[in-house]
Parts: structure tokens; sequence; C-alpha cells
């Protein structure tokens, strides 16, 4: 998305809304899984389980960006259309 920002695409207000609300969420959403996280961790000395679970998180964040990337891309073909 941030490419396509950059590369001069117009986009209107409402656009950008849609773009920070779900940031917000998603934002929203790490923060809760590193609080959880860190509650499951607390007084516990496994550095593996931490790194397994920060991989899980950006696993999630890489999957859902791609989605992102396939509908704007979908969208934008149709736009085309």
């Amino acid at each position: 998305m941030a490419k396509i920002l950059r590369e001069g695409a117009s986009y209107t207000q409402r656009d950008i809304v849609d773009i920070l609300s779900e940031f917000s969420a998603f934002k929203d959403r790490v923060i809760k899984k590193f609080k959880d996280l860190s509650r499951e961790l607390e007084g516990k000395a496994n550095e593996h389980e931490l790194w397994v679970n920060v991989y899980l998180i950006s696993n999630d964040y890489a999957e859902e960006v791609t989605g992102k990337r396939l509908k704007l891309h979908e969208q934008m073909q149709k736009n085309i259309s």
C-alpha cells in the first residue's frame, strides 16, 4: 500500500480514513497479542516461546498485507476495465 501511495495515486478522504482505520485496527490487535504474550511468559525464562510467538504475529501480518494487496490489485483492475 505504501508503494502505491508514493507513486502519486490520488485517494479520496474516505480512502485515507479507511487506510488509517485498518492500520489502527491492526495496531490494536498486535498490542493485544503482545500483552497476552507477556502475561503468558511472565515469570518464565523461555526465550524460544517468545520468538515462536513473535514469528506467528509477523506471519499473521504478512498474510494480512498480502490479502489486502490482492484486493487492492483486483479493485484497480476492475477500475481500469
